[in-house]
């Protein structure tokens, strides 16, 4: 990546950003982290209450790159075939014929995807994972850009599934919208004529030209320095008193390649400790599975990676 490129890249994201900022206003951060994880090939884990505006981020978002989209309430009653589609016999064609389910969109929202069977929420894994459906032993591409935003409700816990920690790995980031401060919800409640703000938008680029920006951030470089902190930071979480189960080498995959689109967002062809730093929360904190006794005192994955973060030193900038 040239410095002009990793400039062209910073301007798009800004508008990218912006453009999604028209409909869900007063959530920069966590539309800049939905960008980043569709820009880095990834999938986004969202847990936040009812209400908040999870589904106008994904509509906003495909109309921002023009892309599909597609949205699946899941249910306990819900199949694998709901989700990634059926073979049915034409009898006209004396042929099986595959229907697409919904998964079959750029942009999907699996809407309080907890509530499904562990069944149904491993037919997600395959498609997450490599960007295509097996059915009846014959793949299916779901084509790119590609991203999941996946919702779960923090209460109402009766009969939901939890998410294991193989399905937790898929997702890029987790991160939460939150309730809108003070101003944005004056501003949001003063357009309360306009039922979906999303339809509003007018779209920024196309989706290819989003394909082009993965490939693009794909290619910005990473200090030999700053690969060995981020394998640093996730030893420390291995060997950490409260955390049980720490960082994969997945989780610090996928920390490299969300630092990656972080650093040109901001108009950078490298990498810098700080962009580790930055997404290191959002990134690794779900991958962690805290201690019992720990976690009933209290602790928790972010204060714990706040922790490590602290007593990992980061590389020093050379002379």
């Amino acid at each position: 990546m040239s410095t002009e490129q990793a400039s062209w890249f910073s301007q798009t994201f800004t508008r990218l950003v912006d453009n999604v900022g028209q409909a869900v206003l007063g959530k920069p951060e966590a539309v800049k982290f939905a960008f980043t994880c569709l820009l880095s090939g990834g999938h986004m884990l969202l847990e936040d209450y009812p209400g908040t505006g999870k589904t106008s981020l994904a509509r906003s978002l495909a109309a921002t790159v023009q892309a599909s989209h597609s949205r699946i309430q899941f249910t306990p009653d819900l199949l694998p075939s709901d989700v990634t589609g059926v073979t049915i016999f034409d009898q006209n064609k004396r042929e099986f014929e595959f229907h697409p389910g919904p998964i079959f969109a750029s942009i999907v929202l699996a809407d309080e995807i907890n509530r499904a069977s562990p069944k149904t929420q491993s037919a997600l894994l395959e498609v997450m994972e490599e960007g295509r459906v097996t059915i009846d032993g014959k793949a299916h591409d779901v084509g790119r850009p590609f991203l999941v935003i996946a919702t779960q409700n923090p209460i109402e816990q009766a009969g939901t599934y939890r998410l294991p920690e193989a399905q937790l790995d898929r997702f890029l980031m987790k991160s939460s919208l939150g309730y809108p401060d003070h101003d944005a919800t004056v501003n949001i409640l003063s357009g309360a004529a306009v039922r979906d703000r999303s339809a509003t938008l007018s779209p920024v680029i196309t989706a290819q030209a989003v394909v082009e920006m993965i490939d693009l951030a794909a290619t910005c470089y990473v200090d030999p320095a700053v690969l060995d902190y981020v394998s640093r930071i996730a030893a420390a979480t291995r060997q950490a008193a409260d955390i049980r189960l720490g960082v994969s080498v997945r989780g610090a995959l996928a920390l490299v390649r969300a630092s990656k689109t972080w650093a040109a967002s901001q108009g950078r062809h490298y990498v810098v400790p700080d962009d580790v730093k930055d997404l290191a929360e959002p990134v690794l904190a779900h991958r962690m599975v805290m201690d019992a006794e720990a976690e009933f005192d209290g602790a928790t994955s972010a204060v714990a990676l706040a922790r490590v973060l602290a007593d990992v030193a980061p590389p020093q900038q050379r002379a």
